[in-house]
């Protein structure tokens, strides 16, 4: 038995926190878990919790004051006496290792970022990559990147290349498959007829996701394709934001788009699209919507940031981030495909998640991981407690 615990900045719904939750789900009798939330409680609290793993949220505020909680997490971490500490994000990858050194045990990183352009990345979040960075030599036994781009990412800015592996994110492709019942239930919800043809986006709203260059070329590709619908679920992703509403207006696809907010169970909606759109144009590491989408046989419009090209393959289509005219290319393509074509790249998207990024493989990587590091006892404190 390997007892690790998990300690992440936060449990908001992101691609990290929702990777945690589904390894939680995937590994075997061997591991036994525990999570620790350096922040409060999110809406992933519950779910991990319903797996039968504990959670812990200390309420730790942002920024060096969350140092504050480092002899908390310390006694934690004792009264646990895990064998491994898995860290994920920037914060927790500080805090949890300085903590889990302090007790003697070795300390598995966690990167799920890629972008760290002054011009995207504020200056104490850059600051604090730029310490791990020097830390990365003595505090993680390994490192572990969700993505290629982010290993080089992180290299480049002075991790220590040695410890560092690229263990992608996994899918469970028995939730995520395709369903012709769940197809047609989600576009009789959506109020699309079977000669629609309609894209899907799964994205909060931030300028991360480029929701403006995603409408503006959705216009250009409308005008082209009358059939083509557009169905966005996230976070403020809702009727009721003026930027969303004005720029699908501006673009003249208002009428075309339907702004559902935050939905769960997405297993039942994504066999309804019959395109997923990525515009994202930074910061992705391993878009996890991507890989679900594929799964559910849905092909893929992405734009070429973090791994999304690695995923996509020859399945679907990659385009530059921040171009709506090739995107609007793109979305106006696929839609031509024919009924054969369109089959064959669903079932290909389908196939390579399965043969490459099955969330099994993904687990299993994780345990012979964890297995690795369990072997090395850390010398950084050489009197920590380690009883």
């Amino acid at each position: 038995m390997t007892r690790v615990v998990h300690v992440i900045t936060g449990l908001l719904v992101g691609g990290a926190e929702v990777m945690l939750a589904r390894l939680l789900s995937a590994f075997d009798e061997t591991v036994e878990n525990h999570v620790v939330s350096l922040a409060a409680e999110g809406p992933m609290a519950a779910v991990i919790r319903a797996q039968g793993v504990p959670v812990l949220a200390l309420g730790l505020s942002s920024g060096p004051s969350a140092l504050a909680g480092l002899p908390r997490l310390v006694g934690i971490l004792r009264e646990l006496r895990p064998d491994v500490v898995h860290t994920w994000m920037y914060h927790a990858d500080l805090l949890g290792g300085l903590a889990a050194r302090m007790v003697g045990v070795p300390v598995v990183w966690a990167l799920h970022n890629t972008t760290l352009d002054p011009a995207k990345t504020g200056r104490a979040v850059r600051g604090l990559v730029r310490t791990l960075a020097l830390l990365s030599r003595t505090i993680p036994t390994q490192i572990v990147s969700c993505s290629e781009v982010g290993r080089r990412v992180h290299e480049s800015i002075g991790y220590d290349s040695g410890r560092l592996v690229v263990i992608p994110n996994g899918f469970d492709t028995t939730k995520f498959r395709p369903d012709p019942k769940a197809r047609s239930g989600s576009r009789e919800t959506w109020g699309a007829s079977e000669d629609d043809i309609v894209v899907g986006h799964l994205a909060r709203f931030h300028p991360q996701k480029d929701h403006f260059t995603l409408l503006a070329a959705a216009g250009v590709a409308a005008a082209v394709e009358p059939r083509l619908r557009f169905v966005f679920y996230g976070r403020e992703v809702t009727h009721d934001n003026p930027s969303l509403v004005q720029w699908a207006r501006d673009a003249g696809v208002l009428e075309r788009c339907s702004f559902l907010g935050e939905a769960s169970e997405l297993e039942s909606r994504i066999p309804g699209f019959d395109l997923l759109v990525s515009a994202s144009s930074f910061g992705e590491a391993f878009p996890l919507v991507i890989g679900e989408a594929m799964s559910c046989g849905v092909p893929c419009v992405a734009t070429d940031v973090g791994d999304s090209t690695l995923i996509v393959g020859d399945t679907g289509m990659i385009v530059p981030p921040r171009d709506a005219g090739r995107l609007a290319n793109a979305l106006v393509e696929l839609a031509h495909w024919g009924d054969e074509k369109r089959l064959i790249r669903a079932q290909a998207a389908r196939a390579r998640i399965v043969n490459f990024f099955s969330l099994a493989e993904v687990a299993q990587a994780y345990q012979t991981t964890y297995r690795g590091v369990r072997l090395k006892r850390p010398a950084f404190f050489p009197d920590a407690d380690t009883t």
